[in-house]
């Protein structure tokens, strides 16, 4: 399993429904979740091992939302 910990711009409930259903049948991504209360919208994925991080941020991306690596 991997873990991937992205910085959104992803900060309302009505944005998480949007993402909700690309996330949810995107091919590897086994669980989600977006934290609203942090400054940086956290975009926390539990992936299967043949996913890549830049898989996800292009899925994000493409459907108009920012997202980036969190830098530790």
């Amino acid at each position: 399993m991997k873990l991937f910990i992205l910085k959104t711009d992803i900060k309302t409930k009505k944005k998480v429904k949007v993402v909700q259903p690309m996330l949810n049948d995107f091919q590897g991504i086994d669980s989600w979740s977006i934290d609203l209360a942090d400054i940086d919208n956290v975009l926390r994925i539990e992936a299967q091992e043949q996913l890549e991080e830049k898989e996800v941020i292009d899925l994000i991306t493409t459907n108009g939302f920012q997202c980036e690596s969190l830098e530790e």
